[in-house]
């Protein structure tokens, strides 16, 4: 179970055979079913979590009750509401099961004697909050400039793998269009690709 996470970090940092165990023996499995929650607005985020398996989305629900979605995340991918996280303030977002999941996840003291035994897992997640701001800019901007078929392009360009898993309607919340819309979107992929 720890191998994909333990093969995701080496992805940017080595390790160490005993820096191996530890990190092992600090994840500790989370499995949800479908429709669970691994977080909820409100809670503490006192956790860094990695997807073994399956896959969740991160989320907001508005005033008016419609769900914004974040980020969907999949198998050898980190979901967690990160300004809870690093201020200590309840969360804001959900992180909810789309499919039976399984999720390894470090509390923050533990992952501080990580920082403290093994340096390099300090470097690793400094690299991956980098890249995560990143794409998160990179999303906000597409969001402003792009039309609603440019960012359904993208998304299906970069994560091909993952539309097969996630409803119709939740892409269509990621993207900021109806599912209709979605709809039309898809056909219109379809008809060139035949």
């Amino acid at each position: 179970m720890h191998e994909t996470l333990i093969h995701n970090i080496e992805e940017i940092v080595p390790l160490k055979e005993e820096d191996v165990l530890l990190i092992q023996d600090a994840f500790k499995p989370i499995h949800l079913k479908k429709k669970q929650y691994l977080l909820q607005k409100g809670q503490s985020s006192n956790h860094m979590r990695f997807i073994a398996e399956g896959c969740l989305k991160l989320y907001r629900i508005d005033d008016s009750g419609k769900e914004h979605i974040l980020q969907f995340g999949i198998k050898g991918w980190w979901v967690n509401d990160l300004y809870a996280y690093l201020t200590q303030k309840p969360a804001t977002f959900f992180i909810q099961a789309i499919s039976d999941c399984t999720v390894l996840q470090v509390h923050r003291n533990q992952l501080n004697k990580l920082y403290d035994n093994i340096h390099m897992m300090d470097r690793f997640f400094r690299i991956k909050t980098q890249n995560g701001y990143v794409a998160l800019q990179e999303r906000t901007i597409n969001s402003m400039s792009q039309t609603a078929d440019e960012r359904y392009y993208e998304f299906i360009s970069r994560y091909r793998n993952m539309e097969q898993k996630i409803p119709q309607y939740m892409i269509a919340s990621y993207l900021g269009i109806t599912p209709e819309h979605l709809s039309a979107l898809r056909k219109s992929v379809a008809r060139r690709l035949s």
